[in-house]
Protein backbone atom coordinates (compact mmCIF):
# COMPACT_ATOMS: atom_id res chain seq x y z
CA UNK A 1 0.00 0.00 0.00
CA UNK A 2 1.33 3.44 -1.01
CA UNK A 3 1.24 6.09 1.73
CA UNK A 4 -0.91 8.85 0.22
CA UNK A 5 -0.32 11.40 2.98
CA UNK A 6 3.40 11.68 2.26
CA UNK A 7 2.72 12.07 -1.45
CA UNK A 8 0.28 14.91 -0.73
CA UNK A 9 2.92 16.59 1.47
CA UNK A 10 5.50 16.36 -1.30
CA UNK A 11 2.98 17.68 -3.82
CA UNK A 12 2.16 20.63 -1.53
CA UNK A 13 5.87 21.46 -1.12
CA UNK A 14 6.41 21.32 -4.89
CA UNK A 15 3.37 23.52 -5.47
CA UNK A 16 4.67 26.14 -3.01
CA UNK A 17 8.12 25.97 -4.65
CA UNK A 18 6.68 26.57 -8.14
CA UNK A 19 4.48 29.43 -6.94
CA UNK A 20 7.40 31.19 -5.23
CA UNK A 21 9.93 30.75 -8.04
CA UNK A 22 7.71 31.46 -11.04
CA UNK A 23 8.34 34.70 -12.89
CA UNK A 24 5.76 35.90 -15.33
CA UNK A 25 6.94 37.07 -18.72
CA UNK A 26 6.12 40.64 -19.64
CA UNK A 27 5.36 41.44 -23.24
CA UNK A 28 8.32 43.63 -24.11
CA UNK A 29 9.55 44.97 -27.38
CA UNK A 30 11.95 42.97 -29.52
CA UNK A 31 14.27 45.94 -29.96
CA UNK A 32 16.97 46.27 -27.28
CA UNK A 33 16.63 49.71 -25.69
CA UNK A 34 18.97 51.42 -23.22
CA UNK A 35 16.84 54.20 -21.80
CA UNK A 36 18.41 57.63 -21.31
CA UNK A 37 18.84 58.90 -17.73
CA UNK A 38 17.95 62.20 -16.15
CA UNK A 39 18.74 63.52 -12.69
CA UNK A 40 16.97 66.88 -12.99
CA UNK A 41 13.48 65.93 -14.18
CA UNK A 42 10.66 65.54 -11.70
CA UNK A 43 9.19 62.07 -11.58
CA UNK A 44 5.66 61.77 -12.89
CA UNK A 45 3.97 58.75 -11.41
CA UNK A 46 2.23 56.82 -14.18
CA UNK A 47 1.56 53.28 -13.01
CA UNK A 48 -0.63 52.47 -15.99
CA UNK A 49 0.59 49.58 -18.15
CA UNK A 50 1.35 50.80 -21.64
CA UNK A 51 2.39 49.03 -24.83
CA UNK A 52 5.97 50.00 -25.74
CA UNK A 53 6.77 51.69 -29.03
CA UNK A 54 10.53 51.04 -28.95
CA UNK A 55 13.21 52.74 -31.04
CA UNK A 56 16.58 51.03 -31.24
CA UNK A 57 19.90 52.72 -31.87
CA UNK A 58 20.21 50.70 -35.08
CA UNK A 59 17.00 52.25 -36.48
CA UNK A 60 14.62 49.37 -35.73
CA UNK A 61 11.12 50.18 -34.47
CA UNK A 62 8.89 47.74 -32.64
CA UNK A 63 5.26 48.10 -31.64
CA UNK A 64 4.68 45.79 -28.71
CA UNK A 65 6.24 42.47 -29.66
CA UNK A 66 6.45 43.00 -33.43
CA UNK A 67 9.14 44.80 -35.40
CA UNK A 68 7.56 47.30 -37.79
CA UNK A 69 9.27 48.95 -40.77
CA UNK A 70 9.26 52.74 -40.43
CA UNK A 71 7.44 53.07 -43.78
CA UNK A 72 4.39 51.14 -42.53
CA UNK A 73 4.42 52.46 -38.95
CA UNK A 74 1.49 54.85 -39.49
CA UNK A 75 -0.68 51.98 -40.73
CA UNK A 76 0.40 49.74 -37.84
CA UNK A 77 -0.37 52.51 -35.32
CA UNK A 78 -3.77 53.13 -36.91
CA UNK A 79 -4.55 49.39 -36.76
CA UNK A 80 -3.37 49.30 -33.12
CA UNK A 81 -5.63 52.23 -32.26
CA UNK A 82 -8.64 50.58 -33.95
CA UNK A 83 -8.02 47.03 -32.68
CA UNK A 84 -7.13 47.90 -29.09
CA UNK A 85 -8.80 51.24 -28.26
CA UNK A 86 -8.42 50.86 -24.49
CA UNK A 87 -4.64 50.42 -24.51
CA UNK A 88 -2.14 53.26 -24.50
CA UNK A 89 1.36 53.53 -25.94
CA UNK A 90 4.66 54.73 -24.50
CA UNK A 91 7.74 55.70 -26.48
CA UNK A 92 10.93 53.92 -25.41
CA UNK A 93 13.82 55.40 -27.36
CA UNK A 94 17.37 54.13 -26.95
CA UNK A 95 19.80 56.83 -25.85
CA UNK A 96 21.72 56.24 -29.09
CA UNK A 97 18.65 56.37 -31.34
CA UNK A 98 18.90 59.06 -34.02
CA UNK A 99 16.72 62.13 -33.55
CA UNK A 100 15.51 61.82 -37.14
CA UNK A 101 14.03 58.41 -36.36
CA UNK A 102 12.12 59.85 -33.41
CA UNK A 103 10.74 62.63 -35.64
CA UNK A 104 9.64 60.02 -38.21
CA UNK A 105 7.87 58.07 -35.44
CA UNK A 106 6.10 61.23 -34.23
CA UNK A 107 5.06 61.97 -37.83
CA UNK A 108 3.69 58.43 -38.20
CA UNK A 109 1.80 58.78 -34.91
CA UNK A 110 0.28 62.06 -36.09
CA UNK A 111 -0.75 60.49 -39.42
CA UNK A 112 -2.33 57.62 -37.48
CA UNK A 113 -4.46 60.06 -35.51
CA UNK A 114 -2.60 59.84 -32.20
CA UNK A 115 -1.88 62.88 -30.07
CA UNK A 116 1.80 63.39 -29.27
CA UNK A 117 0.84 64.21 -25.66
CA UNK A 118 -0.67 60.71 -25.38
CA UNK A 119 2.69 59.15 -26.30
CA UNK A 120 4.92 59.74 -23.25
CA UNK A 121 8.66 59.16 -23.48
CA UNK A 122 10.06 56.63 -21.01
CA UNK A 123 13.32 57.70 -19.34
CA UNK A 124 15.16 56.51 -16.23
CA UNK A 125 15.38 58.93 -13.32
CA UNK A 126 18.43 58.97 -11.05
CA UNK A 127 17.39 58.83 -7.43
Amino acid sequence: MVPIVTLIDILAILLIFFIVTTTFKKNESLVKVNLPRSSALASGEDRERRVPLALGKDGQVSLGTTVVPIDSLATALRDFKNDRPGEKLELKADEGAPLGLMVKVWDAATRAGLEINDLPLRILLDE
